[in-house]
């Protein structure tokens, strides 16, 4: 019972108050996945392995949705802090 207690205090305490630039950060990232699909694939080759290629593909399910990329942003903000944002998010073009 007493390693329970612990848990849930040292559990607790990481949930503690996000500064309002780590929400920015954090936000920003989510947001930018609202905009739509993203991607990137790697090609190449080297002596050890011969060629390789790999892929990566993001989607996010407010993207799917419709949601606006800037009300996501607002929304996380301020669930994550408690107050609005202190920026606006740089978003892809």
């Amino acid at each position: 019972m007493k390693y329970a207690a612990l848990a849930l205090l040292l559990a607790l305490a990481a949930c503690g108050p996000v500064s309002p630039e780590r929400a920015a950060q954090v936000c920003e990232e989510k947001a930018r996945l609202a905009q739509g699909p993203t991607g990137s694939v790697t090609i190449g080759s080297n002596s050890r392995s011969g060629s390789y290629v790999s892929g990566e593909v993001g989607i996010s399910l407010d993207s799917f949705s419709g949601k606006d990329p800037m009300v996501v942003y607002e929304r996380c903000v301020v669930d994550m802090t408690g107050q609005g944002p202190i920026r606006m998010p740089a978003l892809r073009s």
